[in-house]
């Protein structure tokens, strides 16, 4: 994975509320994975949106009752 995949977003816990920013890899594309909060450990859903020239587009966070 290439220094140049990584980006940072700022995001709220939807559990608590709590900020925190996320470091996530574009270089795979699109996609959805789980990232445990840092203040209340609630497991967090990540969907991951990469335009075609592999930039990031937008992150959507949902509890674990959510679908993506």
């Amino acid at each position: 994975m290439a220094y140049e995949a990584l980006r940072e977003w700022p995001v709220h816990c939807p559990y608590c509320d709590a900020p925190f920013t996320l470091l996530l890899d574009v270089s795979a594309g699109g996609h959805v994975t789980w990232e445990d909060c840092a203040v209340c450990c609630q497991p967090i859903q990540l969907r991951v949106d990469v335009d075609a020239e592999g930039e990031l587009e937008t992150v959507t966070l949902a509890t674990d009752d959510d679908v993506l």
